[in-house]
This record gives C-alpha cells, structure tokens and sequence, in this order.
C-alpha cells in the first residue's frame, strides 16, 4: 500500500481508497479527494508538512496526517 506521503515530488499518481472516517474523510472527499482522481504532487515542505498537490485543475496543501490516509497507486 502506498500513501500520498510517500509519493514523489513530479510524480501523478491515481487515487484508489480513502482512509480515515467521520468529519476527517469528508472533508478529504469536499476538496475533490476521491477514489479514481489524478493527483500531481507539485512541492514537499523541507520538513514534510504540507504536500501541495494539484487536484482537478486546482492547487492544493495537504497535511502530512491527511496525506498519508490516501491510498494512491
């Protein structure tokens, strides 16, 4: 299983399940996370926290805790 944590700076990678549940994963789901989205990792703060990614033709940080509870291939 690979997070979006681990992926790689330029690297487009495929969602395939969410983790985490409630309040957390809803709001994953509300900025466009879902199963099936591509996902450009653009940056990588020097410490981790946040990935900034590039969903459905928009920019977005992520925090490395809701990073790492999607599942992506």
């Amino acid at each position: 299983m690979k997070t979006l944590r681990e992926a790689k700076i330029g690297e487009t990678v495929k969602v395939v399940k969410l983790h985490g549940e409630g309040a957390v994963k809803r709001k994953i789901m509300d900025m466009g996370v879902t199963k099936g989205v591509e996902i450009f990792v653009r940056k990588v703060a020097p410490l981790g926290d946040p990935v900034e990614v590039t969903v459905r033709g928009y920019e977005l940080s992520l925090r490395k805790a809701d990073a790492e509870m999607i599942e992506v291939e």
